[in-house]
């Protein structure tokens, strides 16, 4: 037979949660130290950081299965590339390289002295880098095609005969060259010979070679270093870009959250503190909002901690979780607060906790197995990067919603023993009950304790109930988002085109 009571489900749970909250109410001290303990241990997990950090520009932001990696795979095995034979026209993956850009500064012909001298003096510093105490240099990390490396042919064009130069296609040594793509703003005579060119484009090619891997990444850096320190020239601009510099960006950006974390966590502290302070010092409750933060701060500390303990990659989009755990803990807080509100307050600990739990939890477990849900779902997609932000969310929220049933549970029940003492709520001194006179409203819930509130109006004692808390959870999300994207804004200016003078 099938259930005919529509509460079939809500009410065993609501048992069930009511016995849980007496028994938190009953043994807090438990409930509190575990998930302290739990913390510290997984908490252990945040050493590996670094060695789960996984920002692969193509690992991570590509679909695994894209036709574009099937297209390349075929093109890999029908022609396939010889490491002593250069060519830029047979590449079917990323190189190693380094683009120089040089702009003239006052849109005079770059082709022409002085800009030209101080193009060839840039040309001579990048090729004398080296590395690894001077014993690698660009001669003998450069890509090679005959055995020798493959040069910026332009300058050998420039050299020989800057005067008769045509473009877009040239005539050197018995072959056509083509310099479309490495001279800019260009103005030909009816000849197509170049009066004058305003911009001039040089490629430093790299081995590809596994074993030369990391010393033309110290190429590399060693290149940017260069150019970003060079302030001698004064006649041209020059932008430069390596095929690191994308993924060097990414990977500087991985912690940029944390100061941000930092920050809205104050403010969250803040406003639950705002939220839930009293003038009555016995009901004050603002130790309760700081551990309702503290709370979520250890399920995100947690949950991080366990996945990278079992190998989970720690990508960038990662960094976002903490700030949509921090409005869903601090929601979850605000609605136990909210019920706690409206207990009996000469009843003892163990009832009005259970009380809080039958009518909180249920509606916190609704919203944490519809969290979970949709974020198990973005696991299932074919990019890692969303995969790996959705695992470490899901995770998050399950953590979130334990510890609020527990640690935070068990401090509000702890705080609970103390208000049921008189003690005052910063220094826990007893206090004589004849000042202990509640001369004040709940300054969170002033407009939904109202006194003259009829019993039989369930549904706006519901609504008066959980419409606070809720709006509570909403202001603090919004919070977070605010904060970071204002960061994201930030970064964007910081991501343009870095352009030096030299």
């Amino acid at each position: 037979m099938g259930c005919r009571r529509t509460d079939c489900l809500a009410k065993p749970l609501s048992g069930l949660f009511e016995k849980l909250g007496s028994l938190v109410g009953s043994c807090p001290f438990y409930f509190f130290v575990i998930p302290l303990i739990l913390s510290a241990a997984l908490g252990g997990g945040f050493t590996f950081l670094k060695d789960r950090e996984d920002n692969d520009f193509e690992r991570q932001f590509t679909p695994r299965k894209g036709p574009s990696k099937a297209t390349r795979a075929f093109v890999r095995e029908n022609f396939p590339y010889n490491d002593s034979m250069f060519s830029e026209d047979r590449l079917y993956d990323k190189s190693n390289f380094a683009s120089v850009i040089a702009v003239s500064t006052n849109s005079s012909n770059i082709l022409t002295n002085p800009a030209l001298a101080e193009i060839l003096r840039l040309n001579n510093k990048i090729l004398n880098i080296t590395v690894r105490n001077g014993s690698l240099g660009f001669s003998e990390l450069c890509a090679k095609a005959n055995g020798e490396c493959v040069s910026n042919i332009l300058l050998e064009i420039i050299s020989a005969n800057a005067a008769s130069i045509t473009f877009p296609v040239h005539r050197h040594r018995s072959s056509s060259v083509f310099l479309g793509s490495v001279l800019g703003g260009v103005i030909t005579d009816v000849n197509s010979s170049v009066r004058s060119a305003q911009a001039v484009k040089l490629i430093y090619y790299l081995d590809n070679k596994e074993s030369s891997a990391d010393a033309s990444k110290l190429w590399l850096r060693g290149f940017q270093k260069l150019l970003s320190d060079e302030t001698d020239c004064k006649h041209i601009d020059v932008s430069y870009y390596t095929s690191k510099s994308r993924q060097d960006e990414i990977d500087s950006h991985t912690t940029d959250g944390i100061p941000l974390f930092l920050i809205t966590y104050a403010c969250a502290i803040t406003l639950s503190v705002i939220s839930c302070l009293r003038l009555d010092n016995v009901r004050n409750k603002v130790w309760v909002a700081v551990f309702g933060v503290l709370s979520t701060g250890l399920a995100i500390v947690s949950s991080f901690g366990l996945l990278l303990y079992i190998g989970v990659p720690f990508v960038i989009t990662v960094a976002n979780s903490p700030f949509l755990i921090l409005g869903i803990g601090l929601n979850n807080m605000f609605i136990m607060v909210s019920d706690w509100q409206h207990t009996n307050v000469k009843d003892p600990v163990p009832k009005r906790m259970a009380h809080s739990y039958k009518e909180a939890i249920m509606s916190i477990t609704i919203t944490t197995l519809t969290d979970v849900f949709k974020f198990s779902i973005g696991v299932t997609s074919d990019f890692p990067s969303v995969q790996s932000f959705c695992l470490y969310t899901s995770v998050s929220i399950i953590f979130c919603y334990v510890y609020t049933i527990t640690f935070f549970g068990a401090f509000l029940a702890l705080n609970g023993r103390r208000e049921a003492s008189n003690r005052h709520w910063l220094t826990c001194m007893k206090i004589p009950s004849d000042n202990a006179v509640d001369c004040s409203a709940h300054v969170a819930y002033a407009f939904v304790s109202s006194k003259r509130r009829s019993r039989d109006d369930k549904v706006v004692d519901a609504l008066s109930s959980l419409g606070y808390p809720i709006l509570q959870g909403a202001l603090s999300t919004i919070l977070g988002v605010s904060v970071l994207a204002r960061s994201d804004e930030d970064e964007s200016e910081d991501k343009s085109v870095k352009i030096s003078k030299l």
